[in-house]
C-alpha cells in the first residue's frame, strides 16, 4: 500500500508533465526545485557543507547562491527525466542537443572490445539514453534499481523506449563484462557512495570517498576503453554533451593500483564537475565516514 501511495502522486506528475508543452513542463520543474530548497531544509544543510569542504575558498554567499541553481537544475532535470521518451529523431537532436566530440566514443568502439562511458549525476545524465541510440550506439544503461519498483519500472520503460537495455548494479560486474564482449557502450554513473566488497577509499575533491572499484577492475584487466562523457543544461534548456577523448587504463590488478586507476577516474569525474559546480547532485552524502553504511 505505502508503494502504491508513493506512486499515485508520481504517476500523475509524470502524466501533466508529458502532456505539457516542454517549456512549460521545465518551468514547473523549476518552480518545483525552488520549493524542495525551501522543504529540505537536512538536503540543504548536507549540500552546504559538501560544497564548503571541496571548495574552501568559496565564499558564503557563492555557496548559497550555487544551492539555489542546484535545487533549479534539479527540480528542471527531474521533469525532464519523466518525459525524455518524448523526444524524437534526428530533429530532437538538432534543436536540443549539441553533440561534440562523438567521433572519440567511435574510435574506442572500433577496438572492438567494447567501451565504457564513464558519467555522473551531472547536468542532464540521462541525455544519452535519447541521442546515443538515435546515433547508431548500441547502448547499455546500469542503474541501481529504485526502492519503489513501480517507480523504478516507469523510468526502466522510459530508457528502453529509445532502445537502451538495462544493466542491474547489483549484478554489474557479470552484465557489464557480457554487454562490452558484445562491443556494446556501458553507460556508468561512478559517483555515488558505494562501501563494501569491490569498493576502495579513494580521494574525490581532496577527501576520502568510498568508490566502487569493479569498474576499474573490469577496464585494467580487459583493457577496456574508457570515455568520460557529460552533458550539460544551458540557460536556454538546450544540453551541450561532450565526449572526451578515449584512455585505457594501465598496470595490474595490486590494490595499490586499483586504487591509483580508481582514483583517476573520480578525477575525469572531478573535471566534469568544476565545468559547472550547480548541475552535480552536492546534497548526495557522497563522503560518509568508515563508519556508516
Amino acid at each position: 500500500m505505502r508503494k502504491w501511495l508513493e506512486y499515485i502522486p508520481f504517476i500523475a506528475l509524470a502524466s501533466l508533465v508529458r502532456v505539457l508543452p516542454r517549456a512549460l513542463a521545465l518551468a514547473l520543474g523549476k518552480r518545483l526545485g525552488q520549493l524542495a530548497q525551501k522543504l529540505q531544509g537536512r538536503r540543504v544543510n548536507i549540500a552546504r557543507e559538501n560544497l564548503q569542504n571541496a571548495f574552501p575558498e568559496m565564499s558564503s554567499q557563492e555557496v548559497s547562491k550555487t544551492i539555489v541553481e542546484m535545487f533549479k537544475h534539479l527540480g528542471i532535470s527531474f521533469i525532464d527525466m519523466l518525459r525524455v521518451d518524448r523526444y524524437r529523431g534526428q530533429q530532437d537532436i538538432d534543436r536540443y542537443f549539441e553533440i561534440n566530440n562523438k567521433e572519440y566514443l567511435s574510435e574506442a568502439l572500433e577496438l572492438g572490445r567494447g567501451c565504457i562511458v564513464l558519467s555522473a549525476h551531472l547536468g542532464f545524465w540521462e541525455a544519452g539514453s535519447f541521442f546515443m541510440p538515435q546515433l547508431g550506439f548500441a547502448t547499455e544503461i546500469v542503474a541501481k534499481p529504485m526502492r519503489n519498483p513501480l517507480v523504478d519500472d516507469y523510468f526502466c520503460r522510459i530508457r528502453r523506449s529509445n532502445g537502451n537495455q538495462i544493466i542491474n548494479s547489483r549484478k554489474g560486474a557479470r552484465g557489464i563484462l557480457k554487454s562490452l564482449k558484445n562491443n556494446h557502450a556501458v553507460c556508468i554513473l561512478l559517483d555515488q557512495h558505494l562501501k563494501g566488497q569491490g569498493s576502495v577509499i579513494a580521494p574525490f575533491f581532496g577527501r576520502p570517498a568510498h568508490t566502487t572499484s569493479i569498474i576499474t577492475q573490469l577496464a585494467t584487466r580487459y583493457q577496456i576503453p574508457i570515455v568520460a562523457a557529460f552533458s550539460y543544461r544551458q540557460p536556454d534548456n538546450t544540453y551541450k554533451c561532450q565526449f572526451k577523448k578515449m584512455f585505457i587504463l594501465e598496470g595490474d590488478l595490486s590494490e595499490e593500483n586499483i586504487l591509483a586507476n580508481t582514483t583517476l577516474l573520480n578525477q575525469q569525474i572531478e573535471a566534469g564537475i568544476s565545468h559547472d559546480i550547480s548541475q552535480w547532485f552536492w546534497l548526495h552524502r557522497r563522503w560518509r565516514s568508515c563508519c556508516e553504511k
